[in-house]
């Protein structure tokens, strides 16, 4: 079985994987300003190496954020659209965090990608990956890895605050259908 413990042991795992390495490298030869691979592209690597599957899944959709006020919504779908016909074993789904908090019920503007992955839904998802320029590897997870190494899906201090959105996150959760994949999940709803 493979057990990652730390920050250092996911990073080597994700290093390791010529798929995420190969799309860390695009993502960060878009050169779209604070990029990173994340959420769901992030977490299920992590829980498939955890289950002992193939940590890398093309089935998963490939989570690209960044945060670009000059970036207009038609010209990241234009982006979005280049990446997929000259990449297409992978799933791309690229968002302009400037426009996305319009998904979330009574959230105000991100400032950053990071800000946006803070307020994602669930803490095990709020996290991104980045290959730096010096070919480092970056995780933010504002939350740390206890949920994500623990199989524990709980909903954002952000989400915890407003009736609206924690209605969204338990309707994510009954869609998703994790647990069908990983058998060992806990689902928390408050």
């Amino acid at each position: 079985m493979n057990i990652v413990k730390n920050e250092q042991e996911i990073l080597e795992a994700f290093r390791k994987n010529p798929d995420m390495m190969a799309i860390l490298t695009i993502i960060r030869n878009l050169c779209l300003k604070d990029s990173w691979l994340a959420a769901g592209s992030v977490r299920n690597f992590i829980w498939n190496l955890l289950s002992d599957k193939s940590p890398f899944d093309c089935e998963t959709d490939v989570d690209v954020i960044f945060f670009d006020p000059d970036v207009s919504y038609e010209e990241t779908l234009a982006i979005e659209s280049k990446l997929r016909e000259d990449v297409p074993q992978y799933q791309w789904e690229l968002k302009n965090q400037v426009y996305m908090h319009q998904h979330s019920p009574h959230t105000a503007p991100y400032t950053s990608s990071r800000d946006a992955m803070s307020k994602y839904p669930e803490q095990c998802t709020a996290l991104g990956l980045r290959l730096n320029e010096e070919s480092a590897l970056e995780l933010f997870n504002p939350y740390g890895l206890e949920d994500i190494l623990n199989f524990q899906v709980r909903p954002t201090p952000h989400f915890l605050e407003n009736q609206d959105r924690m209605e969204l996150y338990r309707t994510r959760l009954s869609k998703k259908n994790w647990q069908d994949k990983w058998k060992n999940l806990i689902l928390k709803n408050t």
